[in-house]
């Protein structure tokens, strides 16, 4: 279960950074500030790293 959150964090992570730098640096608008968008793309995309590299994936509690 961890790590399919871990792959979704990491995949909305690299979505956001994407969309991000093209509206920061090209001609693409989302209708949010762009800068919003880099850093929640870093916060989740390294989120979702550091889940997937350290846990494992069980599902006892």
């Amino acid at each position: 279960m961890i790590k399919i959150l871990g792959f979704i964090l990491t995949i909305a992570g690299g979505i956001g950074l994407v969309m991000g730098v093209l509206s920061a640096f090209g001609s693409l608008n989302v209708g949010m500030s762009p800068w919003a968008l880099i850093i929640l793309g870093i916060v989740f995309f390294f989120a979702g790293i550091g889940l997937l590299k350290n846990r494992k994936d069980t599902d006892q509690t």
